[in-house]
This record gives C-alpha cells, sequence and structure tokens, in this order.
C-alpha cells in the first residue's frame, strides 16, 4: 500500500512533532508533505524523514514567523499532487486535512482539533493582545478559513480524533462522527523515583493558549518554588511578573526533563489542551498532576488518584488548589500504572486495526456514512458510538 503522511508545518517541536515521529514509523517509507520545514528545528528522527515541502518554503521570515501567512496555508495544501497513494494519512490541528486526493485514494484525518484560532476566535485575539490593522482585517481573513475548515473537512474519507473533547469539537464544526485513539506517550522512558524534591514544575512551549502566566502568578503569590521549563515568544513577559521562587530553565533535553519531571512535587497544567501528552508524561515518572478542569486533562488525570484539578482558569483558583497540595497523599507507583494504558505500543496496535479496518471497507465500497445528519449512515460499534465518539 502506497502511504503519503501530511502534517501541518515542521518549524517547531511539540506534542504533534512526536505523534509524527510515530506514524512514520508506522509507514516508515511514507514521505511527509508539510507547508514549510525548518531542519534545525527539528528531532533527529523527522531531520531522516523524505520531507516535502510547499512553495510557502520560499517565503521570507516564514519559519520563524509562521502566523501572519495565515491566508496562504489553504493553497499551499491543496496544491500538492497526492494522486500516487492508496492511502493518505493528515495530522492536523489546521491545514493538513484540506490536502485534495483521487475518488480511489482513502484519507484519514488525525485531528488534533479543529483549527482553534478560527472557532475560538475571541478567545484567541483576548490572549494574544492583538491590536491595530489586525483587529480590522483579522475578522475577515477569520470568516474565510472558517468556511475553507468546514469545505476541507468534507474532503476526509475518516476522522480519527485524539480525544472525545476533539470529537465533540468535529461534530459540532463538521458535522461529521469521529473515532477516538489517544496520542502515543512513550511511558517506558519514564520511571517513579524513590522521592521528590521541593517544587512544583511545568513543562512546555511559552505561548499564550498554554496559560503558564497562570502557575507563575500563582506561585509567586504563594511563595512556592516552581521551575519552568520550555522557551517560546512569551518568556520575557512571563519572566517579568514572576517572583524569586520561579526558575525559568530553558529548553532542555528529553533526559534532563525526565529528570526534573520525576523530582517534582507535582506538574502543574494550566492550559486547556485538547489532549496533553505532558501529564501522561508526568504520571509516568510517577508525579500528580495539577490540571486546569477542562479539555484533554479530564480524560486522563483521575481527581484524588493520579492528581488534582482547580476548576476555574484564574490565580485564584489554582493558588487555592496549590496552598492545600500534598504530594504525600498519591502513590507513585498506582499512578504510573494509570499511565501505561497511553503508551505507544497501545496507539499503535489501535491505530492499525483502525486503518486496516476501514480501508478494507473503503475499497470494497462499504464504508458507513459518518455523517451526524444521515439518518441511514451511524457509526459502526468498534471504533464509534452516539455523536461524540468512542475510544478504539
Amino acid at each position: 500500500m502506497r502511504v503519503a503522511i501530511v502534517h501541518d508545518y515542521l518549524n517547531q517541536m511539540g506534542g504533534a512533532e512526536r505523534v509524527l515521529e510515530v506514524l512514520h514509523e508506522l509507514f516508515p517509507d511514507a514521505p511527509v508533505y508539510t507547508s514549510i520545514y525548518w531542519p534545525q528545528a527539528m528531532s533527529p528522527a523527522i531531520r531522516r524523514m523524505d520531507v516535502r515541502v510547499s512553495f510557502m518554503q520560499r517565503l521570507p521570515f516564514v519559519l520563524r514567523h509562521h502566523q501572519p501567512f495565515l491566508p496562504l496555508y489553504p493553497l499551499a495544501f491543496e496544491q500538492f499532487n497526492l494522486s500516487g497513494y492508496d492511502l493518505v494519512l493528515s495530522m492536523s490541528s489546521a491545514w493538513s486535512k484540506g490536502v485534495i486526493t483521487r475518488p480511489e485514494t482513502f484519507h484519514v484525518n488525525y485531528c488534533l482539533t479543529p483549527m482553534r484560532f478560527a472557532w475560538s476566535y475571541y478567545d484567541y485575539i483576548a490572549r494574544e493582545e492583538l491590536s491595530g490593522v489586525a483587529l480590522l482585517v483579522l475578522p475577515l481573513v477569520i470568516s474565510y478559513l472558517r468556511l475553507w475548515d468546514v469545505v476541507s473537512a468534507q474532503r476526509v474519507d475518516r476522522f480519527i480524533a485524539i480525544s472525545h473533547t476533539v470529537a465533540r469539537r468535529i461534530e459540532k464544526y463538521y458535522r461529521r462522527r469521529s473515532a477516538v485513539i489517544y496520542p502515543p506517550v512513550n511511558t517506558a522512558h519514564f520511571s517513579p523515583s524513590d522521592g521528590y524534591d521541593d517544587y512544583f514544575l511545568v513543562v512546555g512551549r511559552l505561548i499564550p493558549y498554554k496559560r503558564t502566566d497562570l502557575a507563575v502568578r500563582a506561585c509567586t503569590r504563594l511563595r512556592l518554588p516552581l521551575k519552568v521549563i520550555g522557551d517560546g515568544r512569551d518568556r520575557q513577559k512571563l519572566q517579568r511578573m514572576a517572583g524569586p521562587t520561579v526558575e525559568f530553565l530553558g529548553r532542555l533535553s528529553d533526559e534532563e526533563t525526565r529528570r526534573y519531571l520525576a523530582r517534582c512535587r507535582a506538574l502543574i497544567f494550566p492550559g486547556e489542551e485538547d489532549f496533553g501528552i505532558t501529564p501522561v508524561e508526568a504520571m509516568a515518572s510517577g508525579r500528580p498532576v495539577i490540571a486546569f478542569a477542562g479539555g484533554g486533562a479530564l480524560e486522563t488525570v483521575v481527581e484524588g488518584v493520579t492528581g488534582c484539578f482547580f476548576t476555574e482558569p484564574t490565580v485564584d483558583s489554582l493558588a487555592a488548589v496549590l496552598a492545600g497540595f500534598d504530594p504525600a497523599r498519591f502513590d507513585p507507583r498506582a499512578i504510573a500504572a494509570h499511565a501505561a494504558q497511553f503508551h505507544t505500543e497501545v496507539f499503535k496496535q489501535k491505530l492499525r486495526s483502525f486503518l486496516d479496518q476501514e480501508y478494507t471497507a473503503f475499497r470494497r465500497g462499504e464504508l458507513a456514512s459518518d455523517r451526524v445528519d444521515d439518518p441511514a449512515g451511524g457509526p459502526r460499534e468498534h471504533s464509534r458510538a452516539g455523536a461524540t465518539g468512542t475510544a478504539v
């Protein structure tokens, strides 16, 4: 079977790029089509792939500042020629699902989320603190992108969502049902320590929607030790608001990050994520997670067993939980055992099974409808149930 993988962009390492590495392990001969590619920012595994870029690669400044080029991404992906493939596996939080495939090509989209900045526009502009010309022009661009997002979603033969949270968004915006297969986490690379040190931890890119500001402000207020691993355009702003108990460590190697995860009092996960790989890595390290009660964390963190939640996205709500937090209440071995269900091999097995069964049905012309408004269709029990999807 001739397979192509399509990815939104490759100019920064994050959870999506970790998933890409695993997808490519399943299909090692598959080329990877993407809008832009910055090899120096990628892992060795991605640099070894056959990466094929769009015309956007030649645009000035695009590798470091890809956001201003929003209107060009639909054109970039629609111009890829994917006529030689039996299976196109796109992974998208915005663009890659918009590729155009032939009728005989089976197109599966592993959906990280429908286009967040288009469908949660007001939350997006509030966090980005936009002003001036951007606020005048952006609504017109976003209106166009919403239309394109819905139209391009109809080109996909099957959707897989990374969480039930994302499956509900796919149903609402695209009117499509989806299977749910949680992203792969190499939990075997993490193990509980024989104790913990006196600091809380945040790990991730320092960008607005991650809400690292909540952790920095809460720990500054309570004078609690906090270590921040990661970098991004919000770093200077966060450093200005941080007190003396907050330490910024920048980007660290995977090995160094694992050591900090294994020894923290708890990981603070303050943003609302579509799934959230870092909390699973912390739990695989035997450490509890203090998470905002929204998004994918509700599907991975078990209150009172593997961590606890704060209910409002505010400093006050997080500070109230931190003030009474006792890490001794949690059993590291039980936490790590819970995390094992998200292991990479579990993901591979479920994805293989899904693709094998659905591709066979596609080739036979027996693919059941997954349209929400199609009374004659409906999901198959093994992969979807109701409107929100069922974990495979």
